[in-house]
Parts: C-alpha cells; sequence; structure tokens
C-alpha cells in the first residue's frame, strides 16, 4: 500500500493538471512516476488543445545533413562518431553537400537540418564559409548546429559565444536545434557525454540565440543513467529559460523533442530500452509541464509509426520530419522511414488535419484533410 502522502501528491499533481494550472517539480514527478498512462493521455491531450486548438497535425521536409562524423566528445550513447584519425572519419566537400541540398529541394524541403560533431580542426570560420557556400546558392532555411558545437567552436577560434552567434547569423544561420541536449544536469553529462558543454553553457547559448531574434528548438534524450526526478530536473530548465526569452522578445523554443535512447552499437548496450508505455508517459507529462511551448513533437525516428500515431493522443501535435537522411539513430540500429505522404496518412487515420511547416512553424504548401 502506498502511503497516504503519496497519494494525496498525486491527486493533488492531478487536480491541477485538470485545472491546467502550472505545475511544480514535485507534481510533475508524482505524475510521471504514479499517475495512470491513460489518465495521463487524457489530460495531455486537454493541454495539447488549449494550446493548438486545430485539429491539425504538422510535419516538416527536410534532411539531417551530418557535414562531419569526427567528434572529439566521446558520448558514450553515440554509436555515429568516429575519433579523429579513423579511416572512416569524414569531412563533406561543397559538392556532396550541394547534390544532397539538391535533392531535399527537389523533394519539397524547406531547410535543412545541419550538424556534425566536435571536429578538432572545424571552427566557427569553417563553418561560416560553409553557410555562405549554401545561402548564395540554395533557397533554403538553415536550421544547424546545437549548442555544444557552437561553444566547441567558439573555443577552436578563440572568441565569445556572443560572437561566434553573431558571425553564424550573418553567414545564413535561420534557427537552432535542441540537440546536444541529453538530460541538463551535469551529473548525467559527465558521465554519458564527457567531452560536451555543461548544461550551463547549453543553456546560455539558446538563451543567447533568443536574445538575438533566433529560434531554436529543445530536445531531451532520456532513458539511459537518469533518474525521473533529473527528466524533471531538465523540463524545469527548459521552460526557465523559456519564460524569460518570452518575457524578452521574439526568440524562444517553439518546440520540444522528447525521445529516448537507443543502445544498440552504443558503449551503454546493457542499458533497456525505454518501453513504448515509457515514451508515451514522458511525452505527456512534458506537454503538462511545458506550459509555455506552443508545440510538442511526436518521435517517429525512434519509436515508429504506431507509437507516433498514439503520440497524437498524448500531447503531441507534430509528426516531426520526413528525415530524408539520418544518421544518428540509424547507426544504433533503428531505421524507421516515413515519406510525407506517409505522415499524412498517419495524421488522417487519427481523426487530424496535416500540413507541412517549415522550422519556425509556418505553414507550406496546402492543408490535407
Amino acid at each position: 500500500m502506498r502511503p497516504a502522502a503519496a497519494v494525496d501528491s498525486l491527486q493533488a499533481a492531478l487536480a491541477a493538471a485538470e485545472a491546467g494550472e502550472r505545475l511544480n517539480q514535485k507534481q510533475a514527478l508524482a505524475l510521471l512516476e504514479e499517475a495512470d498512462l491513460l489518465t495521463l493521455g487524457r489530460l495531455a491531450q486537454a493541454s495539447r488543445f488549449r494550446h493548438n486548438p486545430d485539429p491539425l497535425v504538422t510535419y516538416a521536409v527536410d534532411r539531417n545533413i551530418n557535414f562531419t562524423n569526427v567528434c572529439t566528445s566521446g558520448c558514450r550513447f553515440c554509436a555515429f562518431f568516429r575519433p579523429p584519425g579513423s579511416k572512416e572519419g569524414y569531412v563533406l566537400d561543397k559538392k556532396e553537400l550541394g547534390k544532397k541540398i539538391q535533392e531535399t529541394l527537389d523533394l519539397g524541403g524547406s531547410h535543412i537540418l545541419i550538424q556534425g560533431g566536435l571536429h578538432p580542426e572545424v571552427g566557427i570560420e569553417a563553418i561560416c564559409e560553409m553557410f555562405a557556400f549554401i545561402k548564395e546558392n540554395y533557397a533554403i532555411g538553415i536550421h544547424g548546429l546545437s549548442p555544444p558545437e557552437v561553444v566547441h567552436m567558439a573555443a577552436l577560434d578563440s572568441i565569445s559565444l556572443d560572437q561566434a552567434l553573431d558571425r553564424l547569423i550573418a553567414a545564413g544561420l535561420d534557427s537552432i536545434p535542441g540537440g546536444g541536449a541529453e538530460i541538463l544536469v551535469d551529473r548525467v553529462r559527465e558521465k554519458i557525454a564527457p567531452g560536451k558543454c555543461s548544461a550551463a553553457e547549453w543553456l546560455q547559448v539558446m538563451a543567447l540565440a533568443h536574445a538575438k531574434d533566433l529560434m531554436t528548438t529543445a530536445t531531451m534524450m532520456f532513458g539511459h543513467i537518469e533518474t525521473s526526478a533529473e527528466r524533471i530536473e531538465h523540463l524545469a530548465r527548459l521552460r526557465d529559460l523559456q519564460d524569460q526569452s518570452l518575457a524578452r522578445g521574439k526568440g524562444h523554443f517553439t518546440a520540444f523533442i522528447p525521445w529516448s535512447f537507443q543502445p544498440d552499437n552504443t558503449a551503454l548496450p546493457d542499458i533497456e530500452k525505454a518501453t513504448a508505455n515509457d515514451y508515451l508517459r514522458m511525452l505527456a507529462v512534458s506537454r503538462l509541464f511545458l506550459d509555455n511551448f506552443d508545440h510538442l513533437q511526436a518521435s517517429w525516428v525512434t519509436q515508429g509509426a504506431k507509437i507516433a500515431q498514439v503520440s497524437l493522443t498524448f500531447g503531441a501535435d507534430d509528426l516531426g520530419s520526413t528525415m530524408i537522411e539520418e544518421n544518428v539513430v540509424a547507426a544504433a540500429g533503428v531505421h524507421f522511414k516515413l515519406p510525407a505522404e506517409e505522415l499524412v496518412r498517419l495524421a488522417r487515420e487519427m481523426g487530424f488535419a496535416a500540413r507541412q511547416r517549415n522550422t519556425f512553424y509556418q505553414p507550406v504548401g496546402a492543408m490535407h484533410t
């Protein structure tokens, strides 16, 4: 039998969520660990419609271009990177980069997601040259880099984060993805990603980007060595920064994307994969807690099409990207692929209209009803 105090805590959390009140961390933790799954789904879906009243699911057509796989971070969860000097290491040349971008445009893509690793010889100036090449030759948005990359590259070129972002924006950077967040708790980061920036530095890059009117996304990779309380701490840090950014002006987080760790081919192979139940619980609690985020994205890349559909009843209003190319999760043995037509079908089968969007959540093309 659960202690009366625990029961009372859960009931208070459920009542707060039912009323649409801002949850505190204790309430969010009680919901994550104790609430009935279907009750969480119902509450999260009510929150979803408070944020986005229309029965519409959005999706993007883009490509995840990894301009290099060489990285010094040593992340224990990554099966994609190669250390400096590896015969399997690469850096894309302009010809190959251009080919990938043109293919994306030909498939109706509005932007590219472009990231790499912490390459010991690729700094801000090299990336600015690459971004300028893209903008001079292709009419496409650049959703690029991650906070750990910006921190690393700024250090390589001996410039401040503020200067680094100014140069990247001038070269063509349009928005920043939320990669490299993992869990925004240093106890966890030091064990699974020893070469990456701290949680405070990740948040600093995003705060500076928002102050410069850049839109960004936020992510969480869960289901490895973190505790439930650390997951909620991650959400709290995102919500706090979002409060500050929204109060200041235009730049802010557009969406939150939680996804579960995939252990195959990594240095953490013995960790049991998060179940669909685990994923849906985390998704629902994220929707309830992040009351200042407009959009929540389903992770079909790690969960597959069926759970992506269920996610649309657990608070998600976006199916993410078609991922014309995806390398990092694929390196961990997960190979789900969904073209735009399939994303539209998934939404329709759940009673939603579907519409393509760009990285700013602005509509692209016609509505699919």
